[in-house]
C-alpha cells in the first residue's frame, strides 16, 4: 500500500508503513473511517445552536429552507463561522493572557530593552509587573481601543472606525460574539460577520501581539539560528524529550534544565549520551528560534514521532494535540505528560505546572523521561533518516539588520527591491496539517510556485515547519527555487528566499512588518495598497479561520484553504470574497487547488503593483503547481530531503 496520497514527506511515508506493522491507528486512519463526511456539515448548514434541532437546510431546497426558529441558510452559515471565530480569537488571546502572568511573575528578564520599548509604548513605568498590569487590563477593557491597535496605519483605523469594528477589550469583543450568535439574538448575516471581524482583530492586534511582545521580553528577541527539521532529529543514544503545544513558558525552561550537569549526570547512568529536546508543532518554533533546538515535524507527526520508539517522553501544553496521544505512545514505552490545567487527558501523566517555580516542574519532567529511557528497547526502535538543514528565527525587528546591515538597517533594500521589480511581492503563508490533502503537499506547491515567481515568502508555525523539511529555509534554496530577481536579493545578504518567523501567535509579526513598509514610505497608506497577500494552504483549526479573517480585515488579500463551512450560503461567501473589499481593502480567495490559489495572488500582487506605478517587471512564465512531480511551478525536488548514514 502506498501512503504518498497521505503525506508527501518521506520520513512520514516510513512511519506510515511502521505504524500499519504495529497495529496503530494514526489520524489518516481515524479520517479515512469518518467518511463520507456529513455534507450538511460540511456547507455549514447544520445548525444545533438550541435544543429544537438540530436543524439541517436543504442546499437542493427539496426539504425545508428554513430552520425551527425561521433561521435561514445564510444566517445559520454565518453564526456556525462566527462561533469558529469566536473560540480560535479565544485560543490566541488565551495564550496571551498566560504570558502576561507569566511577565508578572517574573525574577528575570531576558530582553531589558523590549521592555523598555514596550513600557513608553504602554505609558507605565520601566517595570515588568506594571507593564503587565497594564497589558492584563486589555483582556477585560470595555471601551477601547486596544492599544497595540494604533500601531496600524492611520487609514486602516479609519476603516475599521467607520466599519464599527475596532475592537474595544479582548474577551469582550469574544463574547458578544458568542452572544449574538445565540438563539434569537443576530439574525444578519452580514452584521454577524462584522462582529466576527472585530473579534479576529482583537486576536491579531491583541491578544496574538500581546503574546508575541511578551515572550521576547521574558526570553529575548530571536536572532536567525541555524538547526534541522524532521523525525531525523531523534537521537538513538540519548534521551528524547519532545515538547508540543503553544505556550513556551515551560519548554524554554526544560531546554535550560535539560543541560544541568547533574541531570546530565543521571542520563548517564541511565546508559544514555545525553539529552535530545526537540519540538512538535508551535512550540517547535518557539524553542528554534530562540535556542536552536531542533524540530522534529509538524502537527501531522506528532503521532508518528511516538511510533519510532525513541521518544521517551512527550510534554504538551494547548492546542493541537491530539487525543489520541497515550494510546499511540502505548506501542512503546513512551511517556505523555500533561502541564495544563485547562487540558487534562485520559491516559497522560499530569505534572501541573508551576508558574511560580518553573524550574521545578522542568526538572521533573526530565527526570521522568530519564526514568522512561531506561526501560526503552532499542531493538524496537525505528527512526526515520531523514533531516534537513534551516535558518529560522528572523522578526520584525532583526530584519532590517539582515536587509541593510547594522550601519543602515532598515526597510527600505526591501521596499527599493520591490519598487525595481526584484521582488514581484511579498506573502506570507501560515496554517495547519489537516489529513483532507496530502501532508504538506499544499504548502510546498505553493511556496515553490511562488519562489520561482520572485515572491518573497514569509511562513509561520506548521507551514514553515512544512517548508523547513524540504529545505526551504536554507540560504542556498534561493539559487535552487527563487525566479532571478529575488534569488539576486537573497544572493546579495544572505537570506534564505523562505523567512521563518516564529510560531502562529507570531502572525503578528507579519503585520509589524507590513505596517513597517507602510511607515518606511514609497508604496502605500495602507496595508491593503502593498503588493502583499497571505495564505494558508492546509487549513485545519478554528485559530485559522481566525487568523484568515483578521488579515481579511486588516487589508490583506487572503488564499485560503480548504474553504471554511460557508458553501451552503451565497450571501456569507459573496460578502467574504468581494463585496468585503470594498470595507476593508482584503478579501478571501477560497481556492480548492494550488493552481488556483498561485494564479489570484499573483494577478493581486500585480494589480496592486500597476496601482502603485511600480517599475515594471519581466514576468516569469506561469507553470501550474499542483502534483508533486511539479511541486513549486514545474521544478524537479532537488533537495527532497537529505538522507543521513546509517550509524
Amino acid at each position: 500500500m502506498s501512503f504518498d496520497n497521505r503525506s508527501v514527506d518521506p520520513a512520514a511515508q516510513e512511519m506510515l508503513v511502521h505504524a500499519r506493522d504495529l497495529g496503530a491507528k494514526t489520524v489518516w486512519d481515524r479520517h479515512d473511517e469518518m467518511q463520507p463526511l456529513c455534507g450538511f456539515g460540511d456547507l455549514g448548514l447544520c445548525c444545533d445552536v438550541c435544543y429544537m434541532g438540530p436543524c439541517r437546510i436543504d442546499p437542493f431546497g427539496e426539504r425545508s429552507q428554513v430552520g425551527a426558529c425561521g433561521a435561514d441558510a445564510h444566517l445559520i452559515v454565518a453564526r456556525n463561522l462566527a462561533r469558529t471565530v469566536a473560540c480560535g480569537a479565544a485560543a490566541h488571546s488565551d495564550h496571551g493572557r498566560e504570558v502576561v502572568e507569566a511577565l508578572r511573575n517574573a525574577t528575570v528578564i531576558a530582553n531589558p530593552e523590549k521592555l523598555k520599548m514596550l513600557a513608553e509604548e504602554w505609558g507605565v513605568a520601566v517595570d515588568h509587573r506594571a507593564l503587565a498590569a497594564r497589558m492584563a487590563s486589555q483582556f477585560g477593557s470595555q471601551e477601547g481601543p486596544l492599544i497595540p491597535l494604533l500601531r496600524a496605519p492611520e487609514e486602516q483605523r479609519r476603516r475599521w472606525e467607520k466599519m464599527g469594528i475596532t475592537p474595544r477589550g479582548i474577551d469582550r469583543e469574544i463574547v458578544e460574539l458568542l452572544h449574538r450568535t445565540h438563539h434569537g439574538v443576530e439574525s444578519d448575516p452580514v452584521a454577524l460577520l462584522r462582529g466576527a471581524m472585530r473579534a479576529a482583530l482583537a486576536d491579531g492586534w491583541g491578544g496574538s501581539m500581546i503574546a508575541t511582545d511578551v515572550q521576547d521580553v521574558l526570553f529575548g528577541g530571536p536572532q536567525a539560528i541555524r538547526s534541522q527539521a524532521n523525525l531525523g532529529v531523534l537521537e538513538e543514544r540519548q534521551v528524547n524529550i519532545l515538547v508540543h503545544g503553544h505556550e513556551p513558558i515551560l519548554s524554554e525552561m526544560i531546554v535550560a534544565v535539560s543541560r544541568d550537569e547533574d541531570l546530565l549526570a543521571l542520563a548517564r547512568q541511565a546508559g544514555a549520551e545525553g539529552i535530545n529536546i526537540a519540538g512538535i508543532c508551535c512550540t517547535a518554533n518557539e524553542i528554534l528560534m530562540r535556542q536552536g533546538m531542533p524540530v522534529a515535524g509538524n502537527y501531522l507527526h506528532q503521532e508518528l514521532a511516538l511510533l519510532t520508539g525513541a521518544v521517551d517522553l512527550m510534554v504538551v501544553d494547548v492546542q493541537c494535540v491530539m487525543p489520541s496521544l497515550p494510546q499511540v505512545a502505548a506501542c512503546h514505552h513512551t511517556k505523555i505528560v500533561t502541564t495544563s490545567s485547562k487540558a487534562h487527558m485520559p491516559g497522560a501523566e499530569q505534572m501541573a505546572f508551576d508558574a511560580h517555580n518553573p524550574k521545578q516542574t522542568a526538572r521533573a519532567i526530565v527526570k521522568s523521561a530519564i526514568e522512561a529511557f531506561s526501560r526503552r528497547d532499542p531493538s524496537r526502535v525505528n527512526i526515520p533518516r531523514h533531516k534537513m538543514d534551516l535558518v529560522a528565527g528572523f522578526t520584525n525587528e532583526n530584519l532590517p539588520l539582515y536587509l541593510g546591515g547594522r550601519f543602515r538597517a532598515g526597510y527600505r533594500p526591501l521596499i527599493d527591491a520591490v519598487a525595481a521589480g526584484r521582488i514581484r511581492g511579498i506573502v506570507g503563508v501560515v496554517g495547519c496539517n489537516t489529513p483532507r490533502v496530502a501532508q504538506d503537499s499544499n504548502h510546498l506547491a505553493l511556496v515553490r510556485c511562488l519562489l520561482a515567481q520572485d515572491v518573497l515568502v514569509v511562513q509561520t508555525g506548521c507551514s514553515a515547519i512544512a517548508s523547513a523539511k524540504f529545505g526551504l529555509l536554507r540560504p542556498e534554496a534561493a539559487l535552487e527555487y527563487a525566479g532571478p530577481g529575488l534569488q539576486e536579493v537573497c544572493a546579495a545578504v544572505g537570506i534564505p528566499p523562505v523567512l521563518h518567523v516564529g510560531s502562529c501567535v507570531d502572525n503578528s509579526r507579519i503585520l509589524s512588518v507590513c505596517v513597517a513598509l507602510v511607515a518606511e514610505g514609497g508604496m502605500g497608506g495602507d496595508l491593503s495598497e502593498l503588493p502583499i497577500a497571505a495564505a494558508a494552504p492546509e487549513a485545519m483549526s478554528e485559530k485559522a479561520i481566525t487568523i484568515g479573517l483578521y488579515a481579511v480585515a486588516s487589508g490583506i488579500f487572503t488564499a485560503f484553504t480548504p474553504a471554511p463551512r460557508i458553501a451552503g450560503s451565497s450571501v456569507v461567501r459573496k460578502y467574504l470574497e468581494e463585496d468585503v473589499e470594498k470595507e476593508t481593502g482584503g478579501k478571501f480567495l477560497f481556492a480548492s487547488n494550488m493552481d488556483d490559489a498561485a494564479k489570484g495572488i499573483l494577478a493581486h500582487l500585480d494589480a496592486k503593483r500597476k496601482a502603485l506605478k511600480l517599475a515594471p517587471r519581466a514576468l516569469t512564465t506561469y507553470v501550474p503547481a499542483t502534483g508533486l512531480k511539479s511541486l513549486g511551478c514545474g521544478q524537479a525536488q532537488k533537495h527532497s530531503q537529505e538522507r543521513v548514514p546509517e550509524a
